[in-house]
């Protein structure tokens, strides 16, 4: 039997401090596109919508960065997409949690503030301005783009760059797979250049099973949902599964018997689904993605 202890009260730890890391310089926020993202120049100085710790009405994409201590870096770099059902962004238990508890496994983390497929700030009935496979997942490409451009700054691994969504931020994530751009030396941006690539997925019950088709060669993926999640994700998950092996893509899936939606990453979780943290840390190791420590 593995001994996670040390894992465990390093988690713990670093919960208890999330004043002074929020507070650190580590936290970063970079814009995406600092001259306006593509067809939303003119919203970019909008303010955004804070209800809580849900956001909403977001026209100028944003990472904002948690980077390990020198000390523990790994190399290894995933980006964060959160949940809220494409109207807002649950920006704690599916974000910044998420990145805290990353970044103190060595791993850097960057949380996605991407444009919404449905913007609260848009009159009922009027056209939506953005769309997830146009909009959502250009967001996706660019964050995954920018961080492999800065690679040796933030001393990063560009060949071990990845993505985990939460809900509707799986289904960004899972469509960024999807559509995976390769690298353009060509780009008159330098940001443009590297590869839009993951180079694995976690897919945290991701909503759009249905839609969500693996080809050969896609990157490795890591699931995860709960038993008493909705029929689409807790039956649809495994479905997804079984296509991610049938054209041979390395995949691992857990069910949580005791869990349903949107468990992401609490501390006061102590119930199975609340260490799927560490389960994606093992698949990593496992994967060759994260050196073992």
């Amino acid at each position: 039997m593995k001994n996670h202890a040390p894992l465990t009260f390093l988690c713990l730890a670093f919960f208890a401090l999330p004043v002074a890391f929020a507070a650190s310089a580590d936290r970063a926020i970079i814009l995406l596109w600092p001259n306006g993202a593509p067809g939303s120049e003119a919203r970019k100085t909008e303010p955004e919508k804070i209800v809580g710790s849900n956001v909403s009405n977001i026209h100028q994409p944003t990472l904002t960065a948690y980077l390990p201590p020198p000390a523990l870096a790994t190399g290894c770099a995933i980006i964060v997409v959160p949940g809220g059902g494409h109207s807002k962004l649950v920006m704690e238990h599916e974000g910044y949690n998420v990145a805290r508890w990353l970044a103190s496994q060595g791993i850097a983390a960057f949380v996605l503030k991407h444009r919404l497929a449905k913007d609260d700030a848009t009159p009922a009935g009027s056209p939506q301005p953005y769309t997830i496979e146009r909009d959502a997942v250009a967001d996706g490409q660019r964050a995954l783009r920018l961080v492999r451009s800065r690679a040796a700054e933030w001393s990063i691994n560009p060949a071990t760059v990845g993505m985990i969504g939460f809900s509707a931020g799986g289904e960004v994530v899972a469509f960024t797979a999807m559509r995976a751009a390769p690298a353009d030396a060509t780009a008159a941006d330098p940001i443009d250049r590297p590869s839009a690539r993951p180079d694995f997925q976690a897919l945290i019950y991701p909503g759009k099973s249905g839609q969500i088709i693996p080809e050969k060669g896609a990157p490795p993926v890591f699931l995860a949902a709960g038993y008493g999640d909705r029929t689409d994700i807790s039956e649809g998950l495994a479905e997804v599964y079984l296509r991610f092996k049938r054209v041979g893509v390395p995949a691992e899936l857990h069910i949580y018997a005791g869990a349903g939606h949107g468990f992401g990453l609490r501390e006061s979780n102590k119930s199975p689904a609340g260490a799927w943290p560490t389960r994606l840390r093992e698949w990593l190791i496992d994967r060759k993605l994260l050196p073992a420590q």
